[in-house]
């Protein structure tokens, strides 16, 4: 994919065809392999006719041909054109128009507008013999109607053949139509970050997952064999994605494939339906206002692509559009027929009923509406503008349902025996959707040979090296102590006793300290100590990998290069782990020992991101590997005491395994409310010059012009939307960090708060996060909890009351939230059993001390063969921090923002070592690093931003952390 190119250059207001030399030629089949194609299959699957044509045009050249009568005997495809032999010569095309649910003239009297007559100058066909033509289909069925008609078994049932002057003469070969028992579809990704939404509900629908494909992973070649030779499909779909199609780099593939491919069902959604347009010389522009997130009703002309759908204003019949270009109806060639359009130029709250008001929508005339759906006079191809994935489309799957008939009805006319020769490709099929991305990073060989392998043993042999010698069984041990927590102080007391000394150094507080509204149930804090006890350090290198310094319970440090990087490392940790499963019973949580830490935001580039622009001062991660902790059960006021050691070694460490889980006991029981206070320390500035407030990267006048640079982007259909951050800093005295964060957690409590300490790193973080990242549990299941949409609390319940109500219903932060849980969709998507990805909770709006936020909550079961580390190497960095498409929007943040943002949109949290894991977004945070402070903060950019609001809205966001430190380092010296 390429990356690099200028993005300020590109010109989509009216876009030209591309011209044939910009794409490799169509490959040849040898004379003897065509020679013996047909001679084995002619006589079976071909209809010879003696006819008398007049040969007006070749489709798709351009090229006009004299009129002429031409008596040979050609072979029909079931597409209802000749296949094409230039070595033999033979050139005739069967003109015909068909209709799935009417005639021709009921189709486009809907949309008048649609200028059948324009002349339009369409791409050419590469000069040799078609994909197509060496197609391996069976048994095209054919039968006569009054001599001038053919009927093909496919969904456009019967199809008028003009200009026949003699008789038909026909050998019908068809035999009883069998139902498919599931349908192979080859997905290809236009690196979009709403793919795997379509792969789910294909999966559902098909009966089997979809082969995922980028639209630059396969050669023509590859392609070709794949579909014709091996016949490994039956249908395609082009997924969504950035950019336009008019660039080579954002379509790939599926030019040529919706070029070429005239014999097999493809429907293209978005940015693939611009293409379908594209590719046949309609014009792709701007539209009027860029979409993203927000619903529009659809009217439609009944085809069968939507079949058992209501259409029109009040049907009830609302879709998600995202996207800035549209196809120009009035640049429509004849080949393509208008399906859908908006019943109006109106979009519609994503929260309101299906019955609405209709007085809010002005009578709009034909002129204005948007074209949402096209199809191909005489191949089965398809185009929709909108979304039918996402969460917030009605009758979505339906519309995969009817494409799925429509696939059943085109291959129809197959015999049992290639049925049965179908059944024989499942196994190879099946998994090759489910794990294409994982193995992006392996050689391409893992690729082109998912025909003949199960992927499950190439997943096994891909991460064997997982298996490190030095495995370790683990065992358990752990005292309850009931109904104690408040009756001594709470959670804050306890840290203070167990490990405030010596200014809490190497220590960690996973700190639920906003529980209200059962937001968040336990939290859990532990120190140095134990046995097992090390520090686990990692860095990017300026390529590629990293360098990881392992620090452990005696002290002692090694540092190692790491090619594969932390994900792949962190993988082998903890597969490197056994346990005895019974150790767990009793035990409500999910964290009992293993990593507690945070992943950085540059840690993207193992993702999937190009590069990283800026190198963040900060480690890229940093983890405790916790032997020894703390559980807080805060709905029950329950504390829990737990100890990890190494079976191999339990003799040797059992007695200090005893003492410490009987010393922190009696420590507890005997502890008096409040009885733990922070030492005072005294304020001392060393002379040293410090700052008054934070000072930000950029200034307000810088930040807006940023905004709009986002917006420029959006416009031009390179992103739906933008997370743009900025970063504030300010130098420290000798603040007591713990102190501070004790001030943020008192003023800004939160359900996903961390206190993080790592001293050799000269390194603390201080965060009051509201937002869950990703979590898995013990029964495998996954759930994210992204916020998009913030508003400030008011000062009176009055005032209150309606800022939450005005964000409630603001359509602007509606889309926001919408475009982030699709996109999370799509990430769960990727690790989750088909059919598992669902959203329990939309746009529910949540109070904390300062703000009211948006939140959505999304949830999966993970797929059995994949680990926690897949999970969220997967989603990682969560969405709501980098926009969507997720890949394309943090290459254009790159661009825009001018340092690292190191921990900050990042995550904190643990990694349990029997696999379960808690994370949330490093939001609201001060991370204190070598005597500096830093906030970061920033907003969603979409196309209904306000630049002035959107930075109104940075500040808002970095207000709390921002004035923790001021007003701490205030009380300080006032002492």
């Amino acid at each position: 994919m390429i990356y690099h190119r200028e993005f300020k250059n590109k010109k989509t207001e009216k876009l030209e065809t591309p011209k044939q030399s910009a794409f490799e030629p169509t490959p040849s089949i040898s004379a003897i392999s065509f020679l013996r194609f047909w001679i084995s299959s002619t006589w079976r699957r071909l209809v010879f006719t003696v006819i008398s044509v007049p040969v007006s045009k070749r489709p798709h050249t351009g090229t006009e041909s004299a009129s002429l009568s031409l008596s040979t005997k050609s072979f029909v495809s079931a597409e209802g054109e000749a296949l094409w032999n230039h070595k033999l010569f033979i050139r005739f095309k069967m003109n015909f128009s068909f209709n799935p649910q009417s005639n021709y003239s009921e189709i486009t009297s809907n949309y008048p507008e649609s200028s059948q007559s324009i002349n339009i100058n369409k791409p050419q066909f590469i000069s040799s013999i078609k994909a197509s033509d060496i197609t391996k289909r069976d048994n095209i069925q054919v039968s006569s109607h009054d001599a001038r008609k053919v009927v093909l078994s496919s969904q456009y049932g019967p199809g008028q053949m003009e200009g026949l002057g003699t008789h038909l003469i026909e050998k019908s070969l068809s035999k009883p139509k069998q139902k498919l028992e599931f349908i192979r579809t080859l997905l290809i990704d236009n690196y979009d970050s709403y793919t795997y939404n379509i792969y789910q509900e294909l999966s559902v629908v098909n009966g089997l997952p979809p082969v995922v494909v980028r639209n630059d992973e396969w050669t023509w070649e590859e392609a070709c064999y794949y579909i014709y030779e091996e016949r490994a499909f039956d249908n395609i779909v082009i997924s969504p994605g950035p950019g336009s199609p008019a660039c080579p780099a954002d379509i790939g593939i599926c030019f040529k494939l919706l070029l070429e491919c005239g014999d097999i069902p493809i429907l293209g959604v978005c940015l693939g339906h611009q293409a379908l347009g594209y590719v046949h010389g309609a014009n792709v522009v701007h539209a009027f206002e860029p979409v993203h997130g927000r619903l529009s009703e659809i009217q439609h002309n009944g085809c069968k692509l939507f079949h058992d759908i209501p259409s029109g204003k009040n049907s009830g019949f609302k879709v998600v559009r995202y996207h800035s270009l549209v196809i120009d109806p009035k640049s429509l060639p004849k080949e393509l027929i208008p399906l859908a359009w908006t019943c109006s130029t109106d979009t519609i709250s994503s929260l309101v009923d299906q019955k609405f008001d209709q007085s809010n929508y002005v009578e709009t005339t034909p002129d204005n509406k948007v074209l949402m759906g096209i199809m191909h006079s005489t191949r089965p191809h398809y185009g929709l503008q909108f979304h039918p994935e996402s969460i917030a489309t009605c009758h979505g799957s339906r519309i995969f349902k009817n494409f799925r008939e429509i696939t059943e009805d085109f291959w129809g006319w197959k015999d049992s025996c290639s049925i049965n020769d179908r059944k024989l490709k499942y196994n190879a099929c099946m998994q090759v959707g489910n794990g294409s991305w994982e193995f992006k990073d392996n050689p391409r060989r893992n690729y082109l040979s998912f025909l003949d392998t199960n992927p499950f043993d190439i997943y096994e042999r891909a991460n064997s090296s997982n298996l490190r010698n030095d495995v370790k069984f683990l065992k358990l041990e752990w005292r309850k102590i009931e109904n104690l927590c408040s009756q001594i102080g709470g959670a804050k007391n306890i840290f203070l006793e167990l490990f405030g000394d010596e200014n809490a150094e190497n220590t960690f507080w996973l700190d639920s300290s906003s529980t209200e509204k059962r937001r968040a149930r336990f939290s859990f804090m532990g120190g140095k100590g134990g046995s097992l006890w090390k520090q686990i350090t990692f860095r990017l290198s300026d390529t590629s990998g990293g360098h990881v310094t392992i620090e452990n319970a005696q002290g002692l440090s090694t540092t190692t290069f790491l090619e594969e990087g932390c994900f792949h490392f962190m993988n082998k940790e903890l597969q490197s782990i056994h346990y005895d499963e019974k150790d767990l019973q009793g035990l409500p949580f999910e964290f009992y020992g293993g990593y507690v830490g945070y992943l950085g935001y540059g840690l993207k580039v193992e993702c999937g991101a190009p590069y990283n622009q800026h190198k963040a001062k900060t480690p890229d991660a940093c983890f405790f590997f916790v032997d020894n902790l703390i559980a807080i059960d805060h709905s029950n006021d329950d504390i829990y005491i737990l100890n990890l050691h190494d079976q191999t070694t339990k003799t040797k460490t059992k007695t200090k395994t005893k003492t410490w889980v009987d010393d922190v006991y009696q420590k507890l029981i005997t502890l008096k409310p409040s009885s733990t206070t922070l030492p005072k320390v005294q304020y001392r500035n060393n002379n040293k010059k410090t700052e008054s407030t934070f000072l930000s990267d950029k200034n307000e006048e810088q930040y807006i012009k940023d905004v709009e640079k986002c917006q420029e982007f959006i416009k031009d259909g390179e992103s739906y939307e933008l997370c743009l951050t900025t970063q504030m800093r300010k130098k420290l005295g000798d603040l007591n960090r713990l102190g501070i964060y004790l001030h943020l957690r008192e003023k800004n409590p939160a359900p996903y708060a961390a206190w993080l300490n790592f001293s050799k790193e000269d390194l603390t973080i201080c965060c009051s996060s509201p937002e869950r990242f990703l979590r898995l549990d013990r029964d495998g299941v996954l759930e994210a909890k992204p916020i998009k949409g913030t508003i400030a609390r008011g000062s009176t319940p009055h005032e209150d009351h309606m800022l939450k109500s005005q964000l409630q219903h603001s359509e602007k932060d509606q889309a926001e939230n919408l475009m982030i849980v699709d996109l999370l969709r799509n990430d769960l998507g990727r690790v989750c059993d088909p059919g598992s990805v669902h959203v329990p909770r939309l746009m529910d709006v949540e109070s904390y001390a300062t703000v009211h936020t948006m939140v959505s909550t999304v949830q999966g079961k993970k797929r059995s063969n994949l680990t926690a580390i897949d999970c969220v190497r997967a989603a990682f960095p969560g969405g709501s921090m980098t926009g969507a498409p997720k890949l394309r929007s943090m290459e254009l943040l790159d661009s825009l923002e001018s340092c690292s943002r190191g921990i900050y949109s990042g995550c904190i949290g643990f990694f349990s070592y029997n696999q379960t894991f808690d994370l949330n977004i490093v939001i609201r945070t001060v991370v204190i690093h070598q005597g500096e402070a830093s906030v970061g903060a920033g907003g969603a950019i979409v196309s209904l931003s306000s630049p002035q609001e959107e930075y109104k809205e940075m500040v808002l966001k970095s207000r709390a952390p921002v004035n923790s430190v001021l007003k701490y380092e205030q009380n300080s010296l006032e002492q």
